[in-house]
């Protein structure tokens, strides 16, 4: 597989007429990234059909050719495909890589090229939108799958003081932090022992749990004054991660949807070479979920 350090312009979708572009994921029904990406097409007058593709980590290998075959120029990758989708690319970028995560394809001649745009996604909604800081935070990651690895190394790069992850399968946590290879940034916690380790200021849920209304079973001491809590789901699959935060004092309760629309935005610049405006389609998706999931 080749390492592509950084997105250059034989990247960039230059095909006339509208691309063929896709979403994979399962289950993929409740995706918002088709009216996200329809909402840029408007915004920058870039015309594309972009569909949503329902795919297991089974059928993807499949589902991505009859894509390719029928004209597919670009497509984004959710659960739980992201770390398959970086085994079936010809080249990754160096974040990709890194993270062995990707969420962003492009096609480049015979091949797929891979991005991770999750993490640059994360930070830029907490800083940028929300006005946040995340440098010097002592910092939770729940979670070892596809996104938390890509997030785990942007927070990093953000300059998080340190990186505590634990995951309820504590070898894929050891997994992480062996691949970041940081060990006095970062460390992993058995997640029966998260009640003994308080004191954090940043808490991130890169879990699935929500998805299948789990219970993550949390303590009420992982928190430090003015804590933010982030899940990086979105609408229902977040509340009862958030309602845990609001009961315990977090200071800050924030879902993902403001991260969804980022890193839409930078899969879209990698696309097309033109970054959209995100506050407006941010707006109109606040206001479309059900329930107040932000604070």
């Amino acid at each position: 597989m080749q390492i592509i350090e950084e997105k250059s312009a034989d990247l960039i979708d230059t095909q006339g007429g509208p691309g063929r572009y896709a979403v994979f994921g399962k289950p993929i029904a409740h995706s918002l990234s088709p009216r996200i990406h329809a909402a840029f097409s408007r915004q920058l007058s870039i015309p594309l059909e972009y569909q949503a593709i329902e795919a297991s980590a089974e059928e993807f290998v499949g589902a991505l050719a009859t894509f390719a075959a029928a004209g597919g120029r670009g497509a984004n990758v959710t659960l739980p495909l992201k770390q398959h989708a970086a085994r079936l690319c010809l080249s990754v970028s160096e974040r990709a890589r890194q993270a062995d995560s990707v969420n962003t394809l492009v096609r480049r001649g015979e091949g797929w090229h891979g991005e991770s745009t999750d993490g640059a996604g994360l930070v830029r909604d907490i800083t940028g939108r929300h006005g946040l800081y995340v440098r010097g935070r002592r910092t939770l990651l729940l979670g070892a799958g596809g996104a938390a690895r890509a997030v785990a190394f942007a927070l990093l790069d953000a300059g998080v003081s340190e990186l505590t992850i634990s995951n309820r399968t504590p070898e894929h946590a050891d997994t992480l932090a062996d691949a970041i290879g940081q060990p006095e940034r970062v460390q992993t916690r058995y997640w029966t022992d998260l009640g003994n380790w308080g004191g954090f200021d940043l808490v991130i849920n890169a879990t699935s749990a929500g998805h299948s209304n789990q219970s993550l079973g949390l303590p009420a001491s992982l928190l430090a004054a003015r804590a933010i809590c982030y899940d990086l789901s979105y609408g229902k699959a977040s509340f009862g991660f958030l309602a845990w935060a609001r009961s315990v004092g977090a200071e800050h309760a924030i879902d993902g949807l403001g991260m969804l629309v980022e890193q839409a935005a930078e899969a879209f610049d990698i696309w097309h070479g033109q970054r959209p405006e995100t506050d407006a389609i941010f707006a109109e998706l606040r206001a479309y979920l059900p329930g107040d999931a932000e604070d």
